[in-house]
């Protein structure tokens, strides 16, 4: 039976030396800039729906999710994700435990991809290169997906301009790095505007949240 605990990551076996890191908030509350377009349940629909793609475009990799609820624990578990359970509130702090908990599982690569990229279809190929791959936003601002090396003290920095700032740490820690623009993985969802997409609308009437 596996133990979960609250006040530090869940440690779960994870085999190879890559693997996908999701970070996923809380499904009730999520995405609330998209309230004037989407009532409470559209929302929580719309943010399970983008996590599953991104766990679907993670394969063959391993996934494991990164999550402070038991309502997130158990969807990642029911997705087939292993799951590191942690207590301090923020994405950056999740992040980083996430990472932490991988590296000491033996895994020496890490693709961190957020959880709201609903046009996302593939990301092993932002682990094919030896050193720090930053996936841009589509505005060249923020990081949907940084691939790092576990053990080598790398500090994230989401928020605003968290690009650059990615780009400064993997030069202040000495590593070699990549900027990797992918249109599909570039499109995150924050703002209403960001589901004006014809791929999101699809999905969205199909899901009956239009």
């Amino acid at each position: 039976m596996r133990a979960t605990l609250r006040d530090r990551p869940t440690i779960r076996p994870v085999s190879g030396s890559v693997a996908v890191l999701i970070p996923v908030k809380a499904f009730e509350g999520a995405k609330a800039r998209l309230a004037p377009v989407l009532d409470p349940t559209g929302r929580a629909d719309l943010a399970r729906s983008m996590a599953e793609t991104v766990i679907a475009a993670a394969s063959p990799l391993p996934v494991t999710v990164v999550c402070d609820c038991d309502e997130v624990e158990g969807w990642a578990l029911s997705m087939g994700a292993d799951v590191v359970r942690v207590a301090e509130p923020g994405l950056t702090a999740a992040v980083e435990a996430g990472v932490d908990t991988l590296g000491r599982s033996g895994v020496s690569t890490v693709v961190v991809a957020h959880g709201d990229l609903p046009l996302a279809t593939n990301l092993s190929h932002c682990a094919d290169f030896a050193g720090v791959t930053l996936v841009p936003d589509r505005h060249h601002d923020g990081t949907p997906v940084a691939v790092v090396p576990t053990g080598a003290g790398f500090r994230f920095a989401y928020g605003p301009g968290s690009f650059a700032a990615h780009v400064a740490e993997a030069e202040r820690l000495g590593l070699p790095w990549r900027s990797l623009p992918d249109a599909r993985l570039g499109w995150d969802v924050d703002e209403p505007a960001d589901l004006n997409h014809s791929a999101i609308a699809v999905d969205r009437q199909a899901a009956g949240t239009t």
